[in-house]
């Protein structure tokens, strides 16, 4: 099986160019320009039908979640500020938004400095969307091929479609439901109902199940398969309560498809290569190789549901990770960071000094970070605790094997120090001259100190490491191999263990939960049953910067307030009012709000001061939602979208679709 075809690509350029011109929030509302456009001759080839779901296979990666050609932010990083594992650490940016969500968070607050807030995630969910409903209008004017090859067309276009919707809904609520390309102007459209969405989404996505190849019979990796769609049906029968039906198909999944969780070594051995082995030696461990872009796509690996082939010959974007979510510890100077002697810390070392030491590279070790994304307290130790003990023989958490970095494992390189050698320090241990003992050395402990996961950020920057002259190392740069997941087989355990928790059965939810900590070599294990919290932890440990983290909770939340089901707390949630509340207290909320409250920095009086700056951070109980952005509405000049909770323009008497086909009736008054 090839990855993904150049061909195909090439192709897909251009019609993805004509699908999708622009891509403001409000380009969904607005008729297609398609006089330049003839999908009549696009879509009567089985190749052009190919290259616009190649183009919708490229964009999952692209702007809309990973990767983006931006150098200091991330999609998913705005989604992971809004959950209980990362704050904005850029202490820097002035009077950024990010610090003080409760306040600047407005429909009109979806700039172009800010996108990634809320307005990049409409529109490029939109964006995707418009693609396939281009697919799915002009599908019969695909020629020679059988009703089993269109149906599987078809199939794809409705994950494509769904996985974006599942987004949406669990972003901002109730939105639009478009599942046509108009032909004529239309200025009034309604939200629906996120219940009746998820309805849809379950029908088009059993659909898909049956008719959609699976991974071995697709032709290239990185193309929708069997498995990826019954995985997300998992999550759509979890949203829609039907918990028998979400156990039944994550058990298909797991034991009838040829999957499995890779437990042993696997694929390249990447451990003496990466970096400079000899400033960070890798000992080589499954959650290692498994992690490694080379070992994610292949018939090797059984766990890979759906990857996203990202190589630098075919289709590439670059995802800097290293820079954008490590800690800033190379700050030049010493106002951030200092030895215990007053020097700067640690240092970008030039390759072609003379004095150059591979044993203190650390910059092409581990990367140059600028701590754009900051892990919490919670993220870096509180997530790791089973059974009241932090565990850190968990692969996932190890830095023994090397997986893990912990800032005191760490050492000094800046020859000026007398400290050159030693490991890093957040406090001086002794007095040495003008620094007492005692004296925290860390100005910045916001952006320049924290933990973290060095097997999910590590990419090598093969330009940086191919040049001589260059300490950037930042991450997937053009030259590297920056293949991702979307999803694996052990999320789909634990979407199981979920079920079976909503089942009564949490026993049998503790087992599937265990059965990814065995694989991470964990010494503490759930004995008998596991609660909510669990699962939510266990999701976090195993699947850092691999979920929509913010999507997950929001989703959980639902489900919580609709069954009664109570958390790990105890408490319980109205589902009439779980998403209509407003406060920035400790009670009371969603789950998700409950979340932020127990583990991150929100709301706290957490103040981190650097050149007379405060960051405080905010939170309220109506961010559970963002804003449906102001494009959207003011561009819908005839209708009314419904605004969410706790922002302007909001109106619990809009007219909301309640019933998906009423919708679609309604969309199809302008398609000729």
């Amino acid at each position: 099986m090839k990855t993904l075809s150049i061909n195909i690509l090439k192709v897909a350029a251009v019609v993805a160019a004509a699908i999708t011109l622009g891509a403001c929030s409000d380009d969904f509302l607005k008729p297609d320009p398609m006089s330049f456009f003839d999908p009549e001759s696009a879509f009567s080839t089985e190749t052009g039908l190919q290259s616009a779901l190649a183009y919708a296979d490229r964009h999952l990666r692209t702007n809309y979640i990973w990767y983006n050609s931006r150098d200091q932010d991330s999609p998913i990083g705005t989604d992971y500020m809004f959950s209980d594992m990362m704050v904005w650490g850029k202490t820097d940016a002035g009077g950024s938004m990010q610090d003080n969500f409760a306040n600047r968070v407005t429909p009109t607050s979806d700039g172009t400095s800010n996108s990634y807030i809320q307005g990049g995630f409409w529109g490029e969910a939109y964006t995707g969307i418009k693609a396939v409903n281009a697919i799915l209008d002009n599908i019969d004017n695909l020629q020679g091929v059988s009703e089993e090859i269109r149906n599987g067309y078809i199939g794809r276009a409705y994950f494509h479609r769904a996985y974006r919707y599942y987004n949406l809904i669990f972003q901002f609520g109730d939105v639009p439901l478009v599942t046509h390309i108009i032909t004529m102007p239309k200025e009034d459209y309604y939200s629906t109902k996120k219940e009746a969405i998820i309805e849809k989404m379950i029908e088009d996505l059993e659909f898909a199940v049956e008719w959609v190849p699976k991974q071995t019979d697709t032709q290239y990796y990185g193309m929708i398969n069997k498995e990826a769609c019954e995985h997300l049906l998992v999550k759509y029968y979890l949203a829609a309560l039907k918990f028998d039906k979400a156990r039944d198909m994550a058990t298909r999944l797991i034991e009838h498809e040829g999957m499995q969780l890779m437990r042993d070594p696997f694929g390249t051995n990447t451990t003496s290569t990466q970096g400079i082995s000899s400033t960070w030696a890798i000992e080589r461990n499954v959650i290692w190789d498994l992690h490694r872009p080379e070992n994610k796509i292949g018939s090797f690996n059984k766990e890979c549901i759906l990857g996203m082939p990202n190589l630098s010959e075919q289709s590439f974007v670059e995802f800097k990770s290293m820079r954008i979510f490590c800690p800033y510890w190379n700050e030049n100077g010493t106002s951030r960071f200092q030895t215990p002697d007053g020097k700067q810390p640690v240092k970008n070392l030039s390759r072609l000094d003379g004095k150059y030491d591979a044993a203190l590279d650390w910059t092409h070790a581990i990367g140059r970070g600028i701590g754009v994304y900051r892990p919490t307290h919670y993220a870096q130790h509180g997530m790791w605790e089973v059974n009241g003990i932090e565990d850190k023989d968990d692969l996932r958490h190890n830095s023994r094997v090397g997986n893990w970095v912990n800032m005191e494992d760490m050492t000094y390189n800046n020859t000026d120090s007398k400290y050159h050698g030693r490991h890093l320090q957040l406090y001086a241990t002794e007095d040495d001259g003008n620094i007492k003992a005692g004296t925290l050395l860390c100005n910045d402990t916001l952006r320049c100190w924290y933990d973290y996961p060095h097997y999910k950020y590590f990419y090598n920057d093969q330009v940086a490491m191919d040049n001589a002259n260059s300490n950037a190392c930042v991450g997937v740069t053009h030259g590297g191999n920056g293949n991702m997941y979307l999803y694996r087989l052990a999320e789909t355990y634990l979407l199981r263990a979920e079920a079976y928790l909503y089942l009564n059965e949490p026993g049998l939810a503790a087992a599937d939960v265990n059965e990814v900590r065995k694989r991470a070599q964990c010494t503490q294990y759930y004995n008998g049953s596991v609660n909510i919290g669990d699962i939510m932890d266990e999701r976090g440990r195993e699947l850092w910067m691999e979920e929509l983290r913010n999507v997950e909770l929001t989703r959980v939340s639902m489900i919580l307030a609709k069954t009664g089901m109570a958390d790990e707390w105890g408490n319980t949630y109205d589902p009439e009012t779980w998403d209509k509340q407003s406060g920035e207290d400790r009670t009371g909320g969603s789950y998700w709000y409950q979340r932020i409250m127990h583990h991150s920095y929100y709301n706290r009086g957490v103040q981190i001061k650097f050149d007379n700056r405060t960051i405080d951070y905010h939170m309220d109980k109506h961010n559970l939602f963002w804003p449906i952005p102001n494009g959207a509405i003011v561009g819908n000049k005839k209708g009314k979208l419904k605004q969410n909770y706790g922002y302007d323009g909001y109106d619990p008497s809009v007219k909301v679709w309640d019933n998906w086909r009423d919708a679609v009736a309604d969309e199809m008054k302008y398609v000729n």
